[in-house]
């Protein structure tokens, strides 16, 4: 498999670039809100295409992408872990100084975007350490504990839809809490947003994450499944994988299938309207979770067994540089869709269609390939990855080539 002269190996700066690619798509067509829309949120209506386009979105990306971009988190890891592991070095107290710095960066990166994943993913990495040298099955079967969202089920037990920290419930989206934030970000300055989001967004956020939603759990599990892919190989033995990848693929497919009737069957016989008030509801959205996750599952394999043919990797590898600058694009993307859309910038929050947030959004992801690709041409890193890595080591990293 093809590496870069700094030894990565591209396919994996080429997935993560397809990844961030579909995160930035699902957080600009959500305009960055973070929290379930009002319902005077739209000035605007958004028209057939929209809604299609919405639908689509919702079902081919939002879930997936994310998981994929949490895999390779995973993976990255172990790859340090190795590495250090290959010069006699014990990587793991300055891995958790690295995470801390993360959770620095993610909590400035929150300040703009209450949907930031860089703060939760710093809070669960030292929790992979002790799995690095774990047995494989055993990395296998507490991820599927968390897939399974085991926790979830624990948590709605406790809590319901209600708040751990005393906010009104998930499911009332027309709250006044909701409603202020909103108009927060319409309407507020920069100060007034970063105040927001400094307290009771990270709150709001710890919520959605550690409630029914279950995405403090889910993501954790894909670390698990990242660690457990770095230590068997898969990148760095692609073509001698392909056919267990095939089979990967096939067996999710079937998977995705059943997941979606179960989803269906478990939402058809529970009470309507979907308030997640009902035990059936939250087996619903446990089914549509193993829907994503067969979903993900489906899309990595296809691009393993794609970018493996030549057109394939002529073609995704487009993606790697974006990859390669994923902290930094991740980060300016977040603070470049808040000033299109919040109060504090050009203020067109509400007032653009779906279809041209998705246009805006395609735009800014090979705008920022682009310049990522020259950007790599002069220097080793991205400016945010040579600043994380200079201060994980202590000492000013080499930056120009």
């Amino acid at each position: 498999m093809e590496k870069t002269s700094s030894n990565r190996i591209v396919i994996i700066d080429a997935l993560r670039g397809f990844a961030l690619a579909g995160v930035a798509l699902v957080h600009m067509t959500e305009q960055y809100i973070a929290s379930a829309p009002t319902d005077n949120l739209m000035e605007i209506t958004n028209g057939t295409i929209d809604q299609i386009l919405s639908g689509a979105i919702g079902f081919l990306i939002i879930g997936k992408f994310f998981a994929l971009f949490s895999i390779l988190f995973g993976l990255s890891f172990f790859i340090q872990m190795d590495a250090a592991a290959k010069r006699g070095q014990n990587f793991a107290g300055r891995f958790l100084w690295r995470v801390f710095l993360l959770f620095v960066i993610g909590y400035t990166h929150h300040l703009f975007y209450k949907g930031d994943i860089l703060t939760i993913y710093a809070l669960l990495a030292p929790f992979l350490i002790p799995f690095y040298k774990v047995n494989n099955k055993w990395i296998l079967l507490t991820a599927g504990l968390f897939l399974l969202s085991i926790p979830r089920f624990i948590s709605y037990s406790i809590l319901g839809t209600e708040s751990a920290f005393g906010f009104s419930s998930f499911t009332d989206f027309n709250s006044e809490l909701n409603t202020s934030y909103i108009q927060t970000l319409k309407e507020g300055s920069l100060n007034q947003v970063f105040a927001k989001n400094a307290g009771q967004g990270m709150l709001q956020k710890m919520d959605f994450q550690i409630g029914f939603f279950a995405r403090f759990y889910l993501t954790f599990g894909y670390f698990l499944i990242g660690l457990w892919l770095g230590k068997i190989g898969l990148f760095q033995n692609v073509k001698e994988r392909v056919p267990l990848v095939k089979k990967w693929l096939k067996r999710a497919s079937i998977a995705f299938g059943i997941a979606l009737l179960v989803t269906a069957g478990f939402f058809a016989m529970s009470p309507q309207p979907v308030d997640f008030n009902s035990w059936l509801h939250i087996l619903g959205i446990n089914a549509y979770d193993l829907s994503n996750i067969a979903l993900t599952t489906i899309i990595l394999c296809g691009f393993i067994l794609i970018y493996r043919k030549k057109w394939g990797e002529k073609r995704l590898s487009f993606f790697a540089p974006y990859g390669r600058m994923a902290l930094t694009n991740y980060v300016l993307q977040s603070i470049v869709g808040t000033f299109i859309l919040f109060g504090w910038g050009l203020g067109y929050l509400g007032k653009i269609r779906t279809l041209y947030l998705f246009a805006i959004a395609i735009a800014l992801i090979v705008l920022q390939t682009i310049l990522s690709k020259i950007w790599l041409t002069y220097f080793k890193y991205g400016p945010l990855e040579w600043a994380w890595r200079s201060a994980t080591y202590g000492k000013l990293q080499p930056f120009k080539k």
